[in-house]
């Protein structure tokens, strides 16, 4: 599992992992939004991340808390960006400005980049208000998965160069 703010790089690492170990990679994001950024359904949406989360080998990439628990079970690593609300503002903004009016390869057909004010308002407050649950939710979970905490580009980068080591 690969989790974090917006904008800590959480697809762009995924993509790597995927790369390296050649597991099935899925962003949560092409599963819940519907085109024109409808959001998709409690229930309904519980079924679709337990399906892809009873697959035999996956990197799940996003973090839709209200399902975590699925994926937790099932996991047995996951990667924390806990990267500064900074970085993920920076790195938003710029992702926008280039996918702006166009599907980023992350997202589903039709859901074009666009800017929005509450969506940056959560970014904002991530790190505020949602971090320290977070952390909470995988404390329930330490001796079930590996946790690892990245913190910055560099020890992301560490952190892939070491991979082929884990596995």
């Amino acid at each position: 599992m690969v989790i974090g703010c917006c904008g800590a790089g959480k697809s762009t690492l995924s993509k790597q992992l995927q790369e390296i170990t050649q597991l099935e990679l899925i962003h949560l994001d092409q599963y819940y939004w519907k085109p024109n950024w409808t959001e998709s359904k409690g229930e309904e949406w519980k079924k679709v991340v337990t399906s892809l989360a009873n697959k035999p080998t996956w990197i799940i990439d996003g973090n839709y808390s209200g399902t975590m628990n699925v994926r937790l079970e099932k996991a047995d690593t996951v990667v924390f960006l806990d990267f500064t609300t900074l970085t993920c503002l920076n790195r938003v903004l710029k992702r926008t400005f280039k996918h702006w009016g166009k599907v980023r390869p992350d997202m589903p057909e039709g859901c074009k980049e666009r800017f929005n004010l509450e969506f940056l308002h959560y970014v904002a407050t991530f790190n505020l208000t949602r971090k320290k649950a977070l952390y909470k939710k995988l404390e329930g979970y330490k001796n079930k998965v590996d946790l690892v905490v990245l913190k910055n580009s560099k020890e992301v980068a560490q952190f892939l160069k070491r991979l082929p080591e884990r596995i």
